[in-house]
């Protein structure tokens, strides 16, 4: 399922976060923002997952514009991943991805088997199946994202949405997490700061500057040192290893 914002507004207070900023992605594409902090990326995924409502603009969920879908109807279709807090839930693992299936249920509706499998089925594919009866607020910050990341795939949402979800994370966890996602062949858009992970694991990239898009295109493209030196204000190399991989190298 594809993803269309078209002209996205939004003001907070007197200041206009964003700036008319339309973004796409195809169906199972892995879309990356990227930007400098404070350029709206994660305010105009938040409008996308229904956080804040835009003051104009349009996203289309597949054919069905998202304001005009109910909360339960969105979340059988979109799926989020925010960034990581050190969450505090007196709920053991298996209970929290439980949760993800309540978009399914009708009111007081009871959990069923199928249910359970689903549980099972999204943490085994984040390596958490071994925790499921662990209480959640005992986990490190990885885990406990590893267990949002489940909580998310047990909404079976083709569509997915990561806002900086590896903030505060470790190298080893934000691969593994970033691994996982990529490896679920799911329509993606994820803001992301780190810019060798988002020309790792995107397919394209919308860049952000003062709640505009300012460039787009695939990695290589957009990812070059006049590029990044006119968005970041650094100097960087840009080199590729024997497999053709790009690395960006910063300087001093």
């Amino acid at each position: 399922m594809n993803i269309c914002a078209t002209d996205i507004k939004m003001e907070i207070g007197n200041n206009q976060i964003l700036k008319g900023v339309s973004i796409d992605s195809k169906s199972r594409e892995f879309i990356g923002i990227i930007g400098p902090n404070g350029s709206g990326k994660s305010t105009l995924l938040k409008c996308i997952y229904r956080t804040l409502k835009p003051n104009n603009g349009c996203i289309m969920l597949g054919e069905e514009d998202i304001s005009k879908m109910s909360v339960k109807e969105s979340a059988k279709k979109l799926a989020v991943v925010a960034q990581h807090n050190y969450y505090n839930f007196d709920f053991s693992v298996g209970e929290v991805v439980l949760m993800g299936r309540s978009p399914h249920k009708k009111s007081l509706e009871p959990d069923n088997s199928e249910d359970y499998d689903i549980v099972n089925e999204s943490l085994e594919k984040v390596g958490m199946l071994g925790f499921k009866n662990r209480s959640f607020s005992t986990l490190s910050g990885g885990e406990q994202q590893r267990v949002i990341l489940a909580r998310a795939l047990a909404q079976q949402t083709p569509c997915l949405i990561l806002d900086e979800p590896t903030n505060h994370l470790d190298i080893k966890y934000q691969l593994s997490l970033l691994n996982i996602v990529k490896s679920l062949n799911l329509t993606v858009i994820s803001a992301i700061h780190d810019l060798n992970i988002a020309a790792m694991y995107c397919d394209r990239l919308f860049v952000m500057k003062n709640g505009q898009i300012v460039g787009s295109g695939v990695p290589q493209e957009v990812l070059t040192k006049e590029f990044i030196k006119e968005i970041y204000d650094i100097d960087v190399e840009i080199v590729y290893d024997s497999k053709g991989d790009m690395h960006i190298l910063y300087s001093r």
